[in-house]
């Protein structure tokens, strides 16, 4: 009976010492693995790190590199000089430049067509107003002159019936007053004839002066649309010395005017 209890006793003894054997070996073994995952992610980190001071250093070259090297200013000035023309292209593409010749021969053919064909459309309605006035013009004194042409014939033959002059005098003037008083009436009756025959001829020749002027206007448009204006307009005056032609000597100081267009 002893002897087995001192074999238990010493068996717990073995179960103990083993037990905290393999305690230590399982702490001291984590601690390897933690101790070695430290390490790794120290390496990871130092990578990392480097990396990064190896991505700031090629910048920092880069920039320098950049900033140490000379601007080429001549290569960059034609480069905007080409882009501006080009531009310019452009622009004078979709600009409308008629031809000279073609507006005339439209503004023969039709009047305000060479104005249409110069893309002015703002000058039609003063075209067209003046041929307006004209033909009004004409139609009126023509038709003034025509009557005031029979009244005359009629005035100046013996027959009581034609009395179609009547119609140009006031109320009340009967064919005795006018025979009382008859040089007086042929006269005035012969120089408003006159008058609407004058009227009548300047309508005429207005409306010719309106067509020419349209046929002028659109030949002058077409022509300036290729002029240059430039935007540098000035003015200044400046001292000088005033020669004298015979004897090549200063005669003066004066002042001179330059206008730069």
């Amino acid at each position: 009976m002893k002897n087995k209890t001192f074999t238990y006793i010493i068996l717990m003894l073995l179960i103990g010492i083993a037990g905290s054997s393999m305690n230590g070996y399982a702490q001291r073994a984590k601690k390897h693995r933690e101790g070695i995952l430290n390490i790794d992610s120290i390496r990871a980190q130092n990578a990392a790190d480097s990396i990064a001071l190896l991505d700031t250093l090629q910048l920092q070259r880069q920039r320098s590199y950049l900033l140490e090297t000379a601007v080429d200013t001549a290569a960059l000035i034609q480069e905007s000089d080409s882009i501006q023309q080009q531009n310019l292209k452009v622009k004078e593409k979709k600009k409308w430049i008629p031809i000279p010749n073609n507006s005339i021969w439209f503004a023969l053919a039709i009047p305000g067509a060479g104005q249409i064909y110069n893309h002015k459309y703002w000058k039609l309605p003063l075209v067209y107003g003046g041929f307006v006035g004209c033909v009004y013009a004409l139609n009126w004194n023509g038709q003034m002159y025509k009557d005031y042409s029979q009244a005359y014939q009629d005035i100046m033959s013996d027959n009581p019936n034609n009395d179609s002059y009547l119609d140009f005098l006031p109320p009340g003037y009967t064919y005795e007053v006018v025979q009382g008083d008859l040089a007086y009436y042929q006269n005035l009756i012969r120089s408003r004839k006159d008058q609407y025959r004058r009227q009548r001829d300047l309508s005429i020749i207005a409306f010719i002066a309106v067509y020419l002027l349209s046929v002028v206007d659109a030949y002058v448009d077409a022509e300036l649309s290729n002029f240059d204006i430039s935007n540098d307009l000035s003015m200044t005056l400046e001292p000088t010395i005033l020669n004298d032609s015979f004897r090549h000597r200063p005669q003066g100081i004066g002042l001179q005017c330059n206008i730069k267009f």
